[in-house]
């Protein structure tokens, strides 16, 4: 279970998300870029609203019960 706001870093954080259908907040230096659903990751790259994140450049947070 994940708690609203956990910063998700894991390979497993990622994909708990997109399987179980979790919402996912997107930042880039500490302000707000995006909202949505894991559509599709790897190791570099997260997608989400057809867009991809840099998982080094960008910082995603759980968002459960958005």
């Amino acid at each position: 279970m994940y708690f609203n706001g956990q910063v998700l870093t894991a390979d497993q954080h990622f994909d708990d998300h997109r399987t179980h259908e979790v919402p996912v907040q997107v930042y880039y230096e500490e302000r707000h870029h995006d909202i949505g659903y894991i559509e599709s990751i790897c190791p570099a790259f997260v997608r989400i609203n057809n867009i991809f994140y840099n998982r080094t450049l960008f910082t995603f947070i759980s968002r459960p019960g958005y």
